[in-house]
């Protein structure tokens, strides 16, 4: 089996070329912090995966993407930044990503849409005409629809990235974010994964949050 690690490596290299290993060490380093649970290179590699699957059947969410390499930048820079007890993790991936992308040669707008997508992973919410973004999100949201077992690994292991908050305040914080989830008309922005994955996803998300409110 490829290694997380291996595998975006490839993604790296299609995107950005050769000759600019340094500054994909640098963001595979990030990922190998201890803290991460959940936020890994094993999770990168799953929305990369799921990035190239809706960029290649770009019939069925309506359009060919303008710039696919820059989704994938922004799907390996998205959790770049990643220290549980701030606000801004977004935003600062979005700028580490900006900075580190000069050192490889894009072009300042080129920079700025891997950025803005890279932000957009704040609140998970995308303007109707924002394929890129809806394609990020989509990808990045992959895990709400996975199957029951798969879910709750998940659960947990963002739970333990979140060691540092008391029970009651985590359920106080997730029971929000999950009902934000379900309140939505839709979780998933492209056909492809509300097709496959929006059913299963709010029934994940019903299901811990009836686990969170019952405790």
């Amino acid at each position: 089996m490829t290694s997380p690690e291996v595998e975006l490596r490839r993604v790296w290299q299609r995107a950005a070329g050769r000759g600019h290993d340094g500054v994909l060490e640098g963001l595979l380093e990030r990922h190998r912090d201890p803290r991460r649970r959940y936020h890994t290179a094993t999770h990168v590699m799953w929305v990369c995966r799921h990035v190239d699957r809706l960029v290649a059947h770009h019939d069925e969410i309506g359009r060919p993407l303008a710039d696919p390499d820059a989704v994938r930048m922004a799907a390996l820079f998205h959790d770049a930044i990643h220290e549980p007890a701030s606000a801004t993790n977004e935003s600062d991936s979005a700028r580490l990503a900006a900075e580190r992308l000069a050192e490889v040669g894009w072009d300042d707008a080129r920079r700025a849409e891997v950025a803005r997508l890279v932000e957009l992973t704040a609140g998970h919410t995308v303007e109707a005409d924002d394929l890129a973004g809806a394609v990020l999100l989509d990808a990045d949201l992959a895990i709400l629809g996975s199957d029951a077992n798969e879910y709750a690994h998940y659960a947990t292991a963002v739970r333990a990235e979140y060691a540092h908050v008391t029970d009651d305040a985590w359920r106080t914080g997730r029971a929000r974010v999950l009902s934000h989830f379900l309140d939505r008309p839709t979780i998933y922005a492209t056909e492809p994964m509300r097709a496959e994955r929006e059913h299963r996803a709010r029934a994940n998300l019903a299901a811990e949050l009836a686990q969170l409110t019952d405790t």
